[in-house]
């Protein structure tokens, strides 16, 4: 497992789509170019959301977990 220097984290727990993406979108924007964000959620439809997003994106999502319900991710913002 890789260590990331997280430079905002984002809680969007108990937000269901399109909610997550939205508020990403916008947090992305206050970081600077090669800095991470980490996103914690709680919709299971976001683990297919963010994959589908940093693909659109170009953002590259480095890191994407789960536990006890809480779906993690980690963006590098990469423009």
């Amino acid at each position: 497992m890789m260590v990331y220097t997280i430079t905002k984290t984002l809680d969007v727990k108990k937000l269901n789509c399109p909610f997550p993406i939205l508020k990403t979108k916008k947090a992305i924007n206050d970081i600077e170019i090669g800095e991470y964000i980490e996103v914690l959620a709680t919709d299971p439809g976001s683990v297919s959301d963010f994959q589908a997003w940093c693909n659109s994106t170009s953002h590259e999502l480095v890191e994407s977990s789960q536990e006890n319900g809480i779906f993690k991710y980690i963006i590098k913002k990469t423009k």
